[in-house]
């Protein structure tokens, strides 16, 4: 008996944000390789995203250990995109700290 190899792809698919995703689920790649990097193991992350197939997560693991740079520069782009949005947000939203302090001169007696 012999063993057939097969090639695989990695378990990532792109959705119409230009989010990658982990197979068919919604987790973001930079959600498991963040816990990954935490410390967490493949089963760890799979009973905290347990849309996840733990074929996947290893897959997706080892996709990253081989190709580290071009995962890190798509995690640090992502990471930008966040800080980004953020700060749109935050120049839109009125300063939510001023009328909690408001609110709570209102309430002491």
């Amino acid at each position: 008996m012999s063993l057939v190899l097969e090639v695989e792809a990695p378990p990532f698919r792109e959705d119409a944000t230009g989010a990658i995703r982990i197979g068919n689920s919604r987790v973001l790649l930079e959600l498991v390789i963040r816990a990954f990097q935490d410390g967490a193991s493949p089963e760890s992350i799979v009973q905290r995203y347990s849309t996840l197939l733990l074929s996947d997560v290893y897959t997706t693991i080892g996709y990253y250990l081989r190709h580290q740079e071009a995962v890190e520069a798509y995690l640090n782009h992502r990471e930008q995109l966040a800080e980004s949005i953020h700060q749109r947000l935050s120049a839109v939203q009125p300063d939510l700290s001023l009328i909690r302090s408001r609110l709570l001169a209102q309430k002491q007696p």
